[in-house]
């Protein structure tokens, strides 16, 4: 008996190599970190149960029958964060550069599997080379049956992808399907394409970290959720977004304990917004002040910074935080802004997280490049998120609300449970000079008369009053006092349920 025993350790402890001593110093010589380091950083101490230690490939060509390591590539298994129950693969780069085998990825989908059976998030360390080419047709197959299981859980439990090495070709599809992607600068990179392919097709000179790195994919493409400078940073904000997570559809988010007054008064808020309805304020410092303790948990900050998205909490509990940021191109909506803050939504409405909505948005940004790009079909995404969102939502306005922009950002109208504005609001189809111009066309070589046909049109509409006399506002609120009265507002939602008409799925505007 002890033999056996003896002989199971031993077993353990090959697995436990990978592609062995030499191959884990490289792996560390190029700032990463190996498939078990980051698990054990990501899991709560001595939480990690692994599956199928001793899967080995099947492939017999090209001599692959002469090397068959254990655990083939990938470790998976599961454990806790913070005590909560999530599942976990973790591609070894040690071994066939992390390549994917059939087997390898039989052993994801078991992971994924269990994940969906179980409600329980799954988290997805890819550090790869692609497709293992040994075994041909076998790995593309792998590949898509890990695919299915994506769509599968995708609005079922929460997928986290964290990139920690190269992701290209068909491996770069799981990722993109899951709900959130992190990165890390330097070490990582996602393409389609490989710049030496780039070159052959279209002559670029183009390196891997400009067609593919995390800077590239938070800034440019929003493929990307965030970068981070090093993995040990990459996997304690991994740890920090599950926190703000339910474990499915079907339950709520966790409920933190909190030290924060719901009832705190802000009087600083009174004067955020600038006299000058043209200068420009930062919408974070409003986000700070009514979160409990001040934490937000931003997703895609290096991206559309005309608009902020994340998550806080307000009586221990997470709310989905979306918020024109007047910092940047005075708060308009425009394609990418629209794009980011529509999945944002429906992440949100997936996994019962109710939604916040702060409003200072002029209207939609003009332009060829945006009418030529489609914003016509990407602002729908975002008209569509919000009308087809059935979580609780709390809107405030804090001072431009315009024209179809105003309806776009979780209106009355699109079945927003509690429209807030501030007494500096300005609910309105267009600004006042704006619309002086069209409706006293005859006037426009009358300075004076302008002038005071844009003071008439400032005082009857740059106001909230308008809107509130329709019902479309449901109270003007005072600004130190937001805080008490959202999270009121949300805590008289904590039972809503609203009946949809029954439908096999939406038809959202790609």
């Amino acid at each position: 008996m002890k033999d056996i025993l003896e002989q199971l350790e031993v077993r353990r402890a090959d697995a436990r190599l990978g592609g062995g001593q030499a191959r884990i110093d490289a792996q560390h010589g190029r700032g990463k970190l190996t498939a078990r380091e980051r698990i054990d950083l990501l899991l709560d101490e001595g939480s990690f149960e692994e599956f199928d230690m001793f899967v080995a490939h099947r492939c017999t060509d090209f001599g692959m029958e002469k090397q068959r390591p254990a655990g083939d590539g990938v470790v998976t298994g599961w454990g806790t964060i913070n005590g909560r129950l999530v599942y976990v693969f973790s591609q070894d780069f040690t071994v066939f550069g992390g390549s994917l085998s059939e087997t390898h990825a039989q052993k994801i989908c078991k992971i994924q599997d269990m994940a969906i059976q179980n409600g329980a998030p799954v988290i997805g360390i890819n550090d790869s080379g692609g497709a293992r080419i040994q075994e041909g047709v076998a790995s593309l197959a792998g590949y898509a049956e890990v695919f299915q299981r994506n769509i599968e859980a995708s609005g079922v439990i929460p997928q986290i992808s964290v990139i920690m090495g190269p992701c290209a070709g068909g491996a770069v599809y799981s990722p993109a399907m899951t709900d959130f992607i992190f990165m890390v600068k330097d070490t990582s990179y996602m393409f389609v394409t490989g710049p030496d392919v780039v070159k052959t097709v279209t002559n670029e000179q183009v390196t891997a970290e400009e067609l593919g790195g995390a800077i590239t994919h938070t800034r440019k493409s929003s493929v990307a959720d965030a970068a981070f400078d090093n993995d040990v940073e990459a996997l304690a904000e991994v740890r920090r977004l599950v926190d703000f997570l339910p474990a499915n559809n079907r339950e709520k988010p966790p409920v933190r304990p909190f030290f924060d007054d719901p009832g705190r008064i802000e009087a600083s808020l009174d004067t955020l917004v600038p006299t000058n309805a043209n200068t420009p304020y930062d919408m974070k410092e409003l986000i700070f002040k009514l979160g409990d303790e001040g934490d937000f948990y931003e997703i895609q900050e290096d991206f559309a910074k005309n608009i902020i998205t994340g998550f806080m909490r307000i009586e221990g509990r997470t709310v989905g935080v979306v918020a024109n940021q007047p910092m940047v191109l005075a708060g308009c909506l425009d394609i990418d802004s629209s794009r980011k803050a529509a999945r944002f939504v429906r992440f949100c409405d997936c996994f019962e997280i109710p939604i916040l909505t702060l409003v200072d948005v002029p209207g939609f940004l003009p332009g060829t490049s945006q009418e030529f790009g489609g914003v016509i079909k990407h602002g729908a995404k975002l008209l569509f998120a919000y009308g087809q969102a059935t979580v609780p939502m709390v809107t405030v306005i804090t001072r431009k609300a315009y024209g179809g922009a105003y309806d776009v950002m979780a209106s009355k109208h699109l079945r927003s449970d509690f429209n807030y504005a501030w007494p500096t609001a300005e609910v309105a189809v267009m600004g006042a000079k704006g619309a002086t111009e069209i409706i006293h066309r005859a006037d426009l070589k009358d300075p004076e008369k302008i002038a005071q046909h844009t003071k008439d049109y400032e005082d009857r509409f740059a106001n909230p009053f308008v809107a509130a006399e329709r019902g479309f506002i449901d109270e003007v609120i005072m600004p130190h006092s937001t805080r008490k009265r959202v999270a009121r507002a949300f805590a008289s939602l904590r039972n809503k349920k609203v009946v949809t008409p029954w439908k096999k799925h939406d038809n959202i505007p790609l």
